[in-house]
């Protein structure tokens, strides 16, 4: 099948209201693509079932699952294209969205978290904000996706949509978990800064300590559920204009102990998107934050995919997305604050990230 005809069918799909997910694994050269069948809402009631599941932040909220059982699923290999250039497009989106309000606003929560880590509460936590942009007369969502996928080869690329939810779409950097039979692998990504050619990559003190504590707490829950646990060295990792920090973790999952429901709840959210202690940071999230984050920082992807070797469940955290919400696009951002954090230059890293999405916006 041509990938024209996928994209048809994926308009007939949305005119018919009929959920869908059409998404591109990191490095592949494949869409991978599922049109459910009829218009029910599938909750997950445990992690036992198998589809493509889409889960929110905020764990007393249940997750999404389009099944495999009730979707034509298949794939559709992507022709080479240049990638798009759009090194102009900040001047483009001037007076579209109100920056002035979101900085104000964005800058006094950064104060109210640090205040709460000098008052040894927390010790890290991740604060986000949405930044809304309108002025279109449409916006046509296949088109962006298609826009995600010729810029960011190295990401999770997907475009979600359910009548009774909502439109989603993302370009992702960081995996949540990788499930082969007993075989497991993570990530570990903090810090962030942009990419710009010919320049020295140099971290400072506040983002190497940001990836240590993400590193330490994987590891130290891992212990609990997997054997032979081993961690990379810590490397800069580029996705699209901007770079993290990375370690990749490894282990072997402990038979009895390693339910992927068990491991989940371990791992999400994790502290590159919440913070440490992982249950104070999530309590002061939801309530000064100020807004519902829905499926920002929650988790998506392929979950108990049988075949004939194995069964795998290949799962993302929700970064660098985007709702689409009838002529506008609500963007989500946010960074890691720790007793070192500068507001202002915490103001700054969730511009440079919304730089992502607005590329592809333009």
């Amino acid at each position: 099948m041509r990938i024209e005809n996928v994209y048809a069918k994926i308009r007939e799909q949305k005119e018919k209201q009929l959920p869908f997910v059409i998404y591109r694994k990191p490095d592949a050269t494949q869409l991978e693509v599922l049109l459910q069948n009829n218009n029910t809402l599938y909750e997950i009631e445990d992690y036992s079932s198998s589809g493509f599941v889409f889960a929110p932040f905020d764990t007393s909220k249940k997750a999404i699952l389009s099944p495999f059982a009730h979707s034509n699923r298949f794939r559709v290999s992507i022709p080479n294209k240049n990638i798009e250039k759009n090194e102009e497009f900040l001047a483009e989106i001037s007076g579209l969205s109100d920056t002035t309000n979101n900085q104000v606003n964005h800058i006094r929560l950064v104060e109210k978290g640090i205040k709460a880590i000098a008052l040894n509460d927390l010790r890290k936590v991740v604060l986000s904000r949405q930044e809304k942009i309108s002025g279109f007369t449409s916006l046509d969502s296949l088109h962006m996706f298609r826009k995600l996928i010729d810029n960011y080869s190295k990401a999770f690329v997907y475009y979600w949509y359910h009548p009774k939810v909502g439109t989603w779409l993302g370009a992702t950097p960081e995996t949540l978990l990788e499930i082969k039979d007993d075989q497991f692998s993570t990530m570990a990504l903090a810090g962030t800064q942009p990419y710009k050619i010919d320049n020295p990559i140099e971290w400072e003190s506040k983002e190497l300590e940001e990836q240590e504590m993400v590193t330490k707490f994987i590891l130290d829950e891992l212990s609990q559920i997997a054997n032979d646990i081993v961690s990379s060295k810590t490397y800069t990792h580029r996705a699209g204009t901007l770079l993290h920090l990375r370690t990749d973790i490894k282990a072997r999952l402990v038979a009895g102990k390693s339910r992927i429901e068990n491991i989940i709840n371990i791992l999400h959210p994790t502290p590159a998107v919440c913070g440490l202690p992982k249950e104070k940071a999530r309590s002061f999230i939801l309530q000064h934050e100020g807004y519902d984050r829905k499926f920002y920082t929650g988790f998506l992807g392929e979950l108990n995919l049988e075949t004939q070797e194995q069964v795998a469940s290949n799962l993302f955290v929700n970064l660098r997305c985007m709702e689409i919400v009838r002529d506008k696009a609500i963007l989500y951002v946010g960074g890691g604050i720790t007793k070192d954090s500068v507001p202002e230059k915490e103001w700054r890293e969730t511009v440079n990230k919304t730089e992502t999405m607005k590329k592809v916006l333009f």
